[in-house]
């Protein structure tokens, strides 16, 4: 049960508290050491001029490395020999191709000028038949092209017959209607011959609830003061209301 409809007669009073002063914890001190940037947010050290190639060959190695299945670190320890033994490999292929034997070159040349002229023969036999081809395509294709012209003209005939068969056949249907209505006009149009109903039609209002809801608000008279009481306002309404 509640004791807000009861009177306070010994109100709560507050008193020192035996702790000390009390402060806020948003008052307390805080924050009071300083941030220092950690690796890889740009510390001086980082600042140093950086080998990007070598960082890019070494995560190379390193994904193709972990994609076969092998240990990372050992294919970084071997990856500058390999490059070295490479390197070595090539300059020496490069010198045993820059150090054949004459020999070697004529018979390479006689092969090459033989495998020149085997294929100057193919192309020319390929020339003169694709010549004839063409020859006979050529012929048959205008053939072909003038057949479909022939047909295109039929077809281009028969709509143009079609459609000037409907036009004759739409001017003559308005024709006949416009000579219908005129002769109508005519037989109907002496109002002496062909007495009409002159009657007002019906309103549109001469059905609704209401009506003649604003009658009298045009011709309202201001209201006069008038002396004598028989030919005062009220005493008109009264008494064509009471009375007559």
């Amino acid at each position: 049960m509640t004791t807000a409809h009861r009177p306070t007669f010994d109100p709560a009073r507050g008193k020192d508290a035996a702790r000390g002063p009390a402060y806020h914890q948003r008052l307390l001190p805080a924050h009071k050491t300083l941030k220092h940037r950690q690796a890889g947010q740009g510390t001086a050290s980082e600042h140093a001029v950086r080998d990007l190639r070598a960082e890019l060959l070494a995560a190379e190695r390193r994904h193709f490395a972990k994609k076969a299945g092998r240990n990372p670190d050992e294919d970084e320890e071997g990856g500058d020999h390999e490059d070295g033994v490479k390197l070595i490999e090539d300059d020496a292929r490069g010198e045993k191709r820059k150090a054949p034997e004459d020999g070697a070159d004529t018979e390479l040349e006689d092969a090459r000028e033989k495998r020149r002229r085997i294929l100057e023969e193919a192309h020319d036999i390929d020339a003169d038949s694709d010549r004839g081809s063409s020859d006979s395509s050529s012929d048959s294709d205008d053939s072909d092209e003038e057949d479909e012209e022939a047909e295109l003209m039929r077809e281009l005939a028969r709509i143009k017959a079609e459609r000037a068969e409907k036009a004759a056949l739409e001017a003559a249907e308005k024709a006949a209607l416009d000579k219908e209505q005129k002769e109508f006009d005519i037989a109907r149009g002496n109002p002496l011959l062909n007495p009409r109903d002159f009657k007002v039609k019906r309103r549109w209002d001469d059905d609704v609830v209401f009506k003649n809801q604003a009658r009298g608000t045009e011709d309202k008279k201001e209201k006069e003061f008038v002396n004598d009481l028989l030919r005062s306002d009220f005493h008109k309404r009264f008494m064509s209301k009471y009375v007559r």
